[in-house]
């Protein structure tokens, strides 16, 4: 018993990511973008968190292309973090900057108790991978620098770097996504994600084929989503995330809402949807403040 409880208090979150993304079978992070979402998706099962570029730029009502700076994402993440026990993997887009940027951010990660973050092969600022066409890589070696960069600084050892290849997203065809792939592995890479907006899992079912687990390979399938887990387990991908449905479904009920009670000038059409009121609290722990107030303040 007593070694069960050293083991709850000195396996971090870095770990469970790590044992997540080296799992014998296929493992899914769900995307968050806020404390409370984060605590909604710990609370449905889920064993990690993707803190979403998209999801957090778009809850703060700007657009995906780093237009919220990596120090207001940061403070997000800690309120995300310090909400749940499970760790949380930051989309960090193109790690802000150059080699510098990046591995400050990691230090600053570390600090706060987030387990990993993802670090794409495109050019700051960032676009969107599903706008546009023919989008700008980086250099391959630049890249692996920053990679090396961000492991040589992190502070816990278990921290995850996770690279990102946009190579198929822009066109570069599977000879130059494995290519990138090897040499950001090369570089200290713990995992590899390999990134498709096609409408089917062909691309990502062939890379896992000539990847031959050589290292955990993620994948997003934002644009193939009826795939059966089966495919991908045959595939050799270790982990699947679902990058961006609690900012969609959000937003999709907000608006509902928000028509509704505008149009009616009334909560008829909404009432039976609302989370109760008493349910909010209790998510939040506001008994707990309840206790603390009877044990630390005077005259309770």
């Amino acid at each position: 018993m007593l070694q069960e409880s050293k083991r709850d208090v000195f396996y971090s979150k870095a770990q469970r990511l790590r044992d997540e993304l080296f799992s014998t079978d296929v493992s899914f992070l769900m995307e968050a973008h806020s404390a409370l979402s984060a605590k909604v998706v710990e609370e449905a099962g889920f064993r990690g968190i993707w803190a979403s570029g998209l999801s957090i730029s778009a809850s703060l009502g700007v657009r995906d292309c780093n237009e919220a700076s990596w120090s207001q994402v940061v403070d997000i993440l800690e309120f995300m973090s310090d909400a749940t026990s499970i760790p949380i993997l930051m989309d960090g887009d193109t790690g802000f900057g150059n080699f510098n940027n990046a591995r400050r951010l990691v230090k600053k990660l570390c600090q706060r108790r987030i387990a990993g973050v993802c670090l794409e092969d495109k050019l700051f600022p960032k676009t969107n991978s599903f706008i546009g066409e023919n989008q700008a890589l980086a250099d391959p070696l630049e890249f692996a620098g920053k990679i090396r960069a961000c492991k040589d600084s992190q502070t816990d050892d278990d921290f995850c770097v996770i690279a990102r290849t946009e190579a198929l997203i822009a066109g570069h065809g599977m000879k130059e996504a494995l290519t990138r792939a090897e040499i950001y592995q090369a570089a200290g890479a713990d995992g590899i994600i390999v990134h498709s907006k096609e409408s089917t899992a062909d691309q990502v079912v062939q890379f896992g084929q000539l990847w031959a687990r050589r290292a955990p390979l993620i994948v997003i399938p934002t644009t193939y989503p009826n795939t059966p887990i089966e495919v991908f387990r045959a595939a050799g991908i270790s982990m699947v995330i679902w990058a961006n449905h609690n900012i969609r479904a959000s937003l999709k009920a907000m608006r509902e809402s928000c028509r509704y009670i505008f149009e009616d000038r009334g909560l008829s059409r909404v009432g039976k949807d609302l989370t109760p009121l008493k349910e909010v609290f209790d998510f939040v722990g506001q008994a707990e403040m309840r206790e603390a107030e009877e044990k630390y303040l005077p005259g309770h």
